[in-house]
């Protein structure tokens, strides 16, 4: 159980006017500080033993932002599963980061150019869905309507938080500013623009430091999302999970087909 109150509060990556190339450094930044932090380090096996009881060999990745996990995930999870097919989709899909990650696993990964919405999937539809740090974007109705869909397509989904909404994850946000001031020159691909805005007209460290702390007071705790699952899957359908990967911070809250 949390013991912050769950607050639905304002985030600048979520408003459909926000400048795209904003959004996409913003995305970037998350994705190069879980891979460099090792977040899913124990997550290749986990999702290799998600796709081997389901029977499945593809995941659709619903939110990918800059590519989540997979520049660091896929590789390992490829090792062990060469018949695994990842594609990246997202409401807002940031194309750069798409295309570099298929120009390194073409093999093992595609994308969808289109805006996929996590709460009316079509394309993919019975693939095993993966979503990193992006439920907490949509409110409980949305998250509700996401479930269901999973479970209308027999599809097992799998949600994934780097945070929860805790005093030990509120600080971690209030020192954001200080690791996008850091970690910005390493960023790849490089762009003038994320120089600008981190160091001359410094608007990336104040709303990666606004919207993290919003992600955590956003961020469901088990019993909610338990809850939820149960509003979208009345008849038992699906098998709901939640664990904590070990040696880290990720929360995964996982749903299964029963049969």
């Amino acid at each position: 159980m949390a013991f912050i109150p769950r607050i639905h509060a304002f985030e600048w990556e979520d408003q459909s006017w926000f400048p795209s190339f904003l959004r996409d450094c913003m995305t970037d930044f998350l994705e190069f500080i879980a891979r460099i932090a090792k977040m899913y380090k124990t997550l290749p096996e986990e999702l290799n033993t998600l796709l081997h009881d389901t029977e499945k060999s593809d995941i659709l990745d619903l939110g990918s932002g800059a590519g989540g996990p997979w520049n660091a995930v896929l590789p390992e999870l490829a090792s062990i599963n060469p018949k695994v097919r990842v594609t990246l989709s997202d409401y807002y899909p940031n194309l750069k980061a798409f295309k570099k990650l298929e120009s390194k696993h073409g093999e093992y990964l595609n994308y969808i150019s289109e805006p996929i919405d996590a709460r009316n999937v079509a394309q993919n539809a019975r693939a095993l869905r993966t979503q990193f740090l992006s439920l907490h974007h949509f409110k409980p109705q949305g998250c509700i309507e996401i479930f269901k869909n999973a479970v209308a397509n027999n599809a097992p989904i799998v949600i994934v938080e780097g945070q929860s909404r805790n005093l030990p994850s509120t600080i971690g946000m209030l020192l954001s500013p200080i690791n996008v001031l850091l970690m910005t020159p390493f960023i790849r691909p490089f762009r003038w623009d994320r120089l600008l805005f981190t160091y001359l007209i410094p608007i990336l460290p104040i709303l990666i430091l606004w919207d993290g702390i919003i992600s955590v007071l956003r961020t469901y705790d088990e019993g909610e999302l338990l809850r939820m699952a149960k509003a979208a899957d009345q008849d038992s359908q699906f098998k709901w999970t939640f664990n904590k990967l070990k040696g880290t911070p990720v929360t995964i809250f996982v749903g299964t087909p029963k049969s």
